[in-house]
């Protein structure tokens, strides 16, 4: 006992003299309504639940009538909040004290309460809620908390309850978009774990999360979407304490790096300077691996680790560990020296850059808190969970800039399972606009079979382009009767097809030609309608020719049909003659015209020779 006793208050001591400066992370709660409490307000996100990181969430303020704490089950006053189709969510407003935080929300959550805002009793800034780590009623259903949590102040509480009794309806936004920046296209996040496995709860959900997240954040960090660095706390022995059986036994390196004993207990068990060598063991394979290219390795190591080296089975050992690290191909003589020796007088470069990253800089405050994820450079408050991390890490990277992890169904928001999510859909189809993200729904018209719908997604989406008529037909009319089929969908849109009319969407009526006199209306012309056309025949031994609504003698048409053959024969008979007699003439001609000019080169002509000399008697 004496031993616990004075482990508690070294601690103390470490942790009041080691940090001073916890950021308490926020986010906004937006006021609709009523007109007198209409504007933003700060609120402190809970270290529990699953804040909606990257999104918001809208509901309406209820104050309850019994159980204002909360620190009982709403079943016993026979009160439910759960949802009803129209209605909004229920924020649950509840009063600070008398039980944990946590087993708050708990009891409003299985009240169907949607979030949880807690009031503060007195005046002072917003702090951080949490369970003490020495709580161990909340094991059970911690990590079972899916609602969202925010701590206002007395000062908001009390006009919201104000407003309430005054039966104002209270509309509120909370809004998470902000609460992790997003500078670029890629995220940057710590772990701050442990190697203890022995510490209850807290290292069980510790490691859980671990195996859990392993695929998606060696996905995420082999793309290079992330850079991960995982940390480790350790703590200095007071000078005065070094020479003490509990530093020796809790501390390496004569004293700068400690940690607590697993079990607080000194007598049994491993020990902190166990756990301290393990920490720095882990940091080293994250060292090692990242430079030879491959950081994502340390989450094999560290899950392989805690299955076959578990401190339960007395296997917690750098025997073990070595076994691990030369099983995933990793450099045991690098990571060795990485370690150097733990016993030595001097301070190991490793967990002194541990020791000073632990101090918060800029925005982000001391991690005082085990387990802690800091997402760019800001604390990650609530459940540690695959799903409420991947939502986190997803909402810090710039938006229409997420991987296609972060649009996976495990970490859907599921709000188009009611009504449709507000969106248009087809169901005739099973075709809908709405589609669930991390960030929440959005209403889009979808791309299905690789044809395109097009439109603002809430009120309509019209499929477009080719292919568009192979799917629910386009949304146009479509019928089939008599054996015949007729569509109205082209690829411009919906128009009836010839022989009908009607807007093409919904109706398309048959024309009755006949009856409207538009076709077969010659005097021998007998004409019926049908679906979709008309069939038009002629009275006696006559033929009907559609292209000019007449009907005429079979015979005749025969008889008509060999005359012009017999005419086109003809003349194409006299064509031909007189084609070859002007062949020939213009052959003759030009073999005459030929010859003369031959022969005008040797024997000049009469006229030619008596002009030649004429010119000769003038020169002389």
């Amino acid at each position: 006992m004496r031993g616990k006793l004075w482990f508690s208050l070294w601690v103390l001591f470490l942790w009041g003299s080691s940090f001073g400066r916890f950021v308490v992370e926020k986010n906004s709660l937006k006021v609709t309504s009523p007109e007198s409490l209409k504007g933003t307000y700060k609120c402190a996100i809970g270290n529990f639940g699953v804040p909606q990181y990257g999104g918001t969430m809208v509901g309406i303020v209820s104050y309850p009538t019994a159980n204002r704490k909360a620190c009982k089950s709403f079943d016993d006053f026979d009160i439910s909040f759960k949802s009803k189709p129209g209605r909004f969510p229920t924020f649950l407003l509840l009063d600070r004290g008398d039980c944990y935080f946590t087993e708050k929300a708990w009891n409003a959550q299985n009240a169907g309460a949607a979030a949880i805002l807690v009031a503060d009793d007195k005046v002072e800034s917003l702090i951080t809620m949490d369970t003490p780590e020495q709580y161990s009623g909340g094991a059970s259903y911690l990590q079972n908390i899916t609602i969202p949590s925010a701590l206002i102040s007395k000062s908001f509480g009390d006009d919201l309850k104000k407003a309430l009794e005054n039966d104002d309806m209270v509309n509120v936004n909370l809004d998470w978009r902000e609460s992790l920046p997003h500078p670029d296209e890629r995220v940057e996040y710590e772990f701050w774990t442990n190697s203890n496995d022995e510490c209850g709860s807290k290292c069980d959900s510790q490691i859980e999360f671990v195996k859990s997240f392993k695929g998606a954040a060696q996905v995420l960090e082999k793309k290079g979407y992330t850079q991960f660095t995982p940390h480790y706390i350790t703590w200095y022995c007071p000078e005065p304490f070094i020479p003490s059986k509990q530093c020796k036994s809790q501390c390496i390196n004569k004293g700068r790096y400690c940690a607590p004993d697993p079990e607080q207990d000194f007598s049994r068990g491993y020990e902190g300077r166990d756990v301290v060598i393990q920490n720095l063991r882990q940091v080293c394979v994250f060292k090692v691996a990242n430079e030879s290219g491959k950081p994502w390795s340390w989450w094999d190591y560290v899950t392989d680790f805690s299955i076959r080296c578990p401190m339960k089975e007395k296997k917690y050992t750098k025997e073990c560990a070595e076994e691990v690290i030369q099983s995933l191909g990793i450099d045991l003589e690098k990571i060795n020296k990485c370690i150097g020796d733990p016993d030595a007088d001097e301070e190991n470069p490793v967990l002194k850059a541990e020791q000073d990253a632990q101090i918060g800089k800029d925005s982000r405050g001391d991690v005082t808190i085990l387990p802690t994820l800091v997402i760019n450079n800001r604390q990650y408050r609530g459940k540690l969970d695959k799903g409420a991390v991947l939502k986190a890490i997803c909402a810090g990277f710039q938006e229409t800039t997420e991987p296609a992890l972060c649009l996976s169904e495990e970490i859907e928001t599921n709000e188009c399972l009611e009504n449709n999510g507000g969106c248009w859909e087809d169901k005739a189809a099973n075709i809908t606009a709405c589609r669930d993200t991390f960030r929440g729904r959005v209403c889009e018209c979808p791309i299905v079979h690789g044809v395109k719908f097009v439109g603002d997604g809430y009120t309509h989406c019209k499929a477009s382009g080719s292919g568009r008529c192979e799917i629910n037909n386009g949304g146009c009319w479509k019928e089939t009767k008599d054996g015949r089929t007729y569509s109205a969908c082209v690829d411009d849109g919906c128009k009836c097809p010839p022989g009908f009319r009607g807007d093409g969407v919904k109706t398309c009526e048959d024309i009755d030609e006949c009856k409207e006199k538009i076709a077969c209306q010659c005097s021998a012309c007998k004409c019926k309608n049908t679906w979709g056309g008309y069939d038009c025949s002629c009275s006696g031994d006559l033929l009907y020719i559609k292209e000019h609504d007449a009907c005429i003698s079979k015979k005749a048409t025969t008889e008509v049909g060999w005359s012009f053959l017999w005419v086109i024969f003809f003349g194409l008979a006299v064509a031909g003659i007189g084609a070859y007699v002007v062949y020939k003439y213009r052959i003759r001609s030009y073999m005459d015209s030929e010859i003369r000019a031959i022969m005008a080169q040797y024997m000049p002509l009469d006229n030619q020779g008596e002009a030649s000399n004429h010119i000769l008697h003038g020169d002389i």
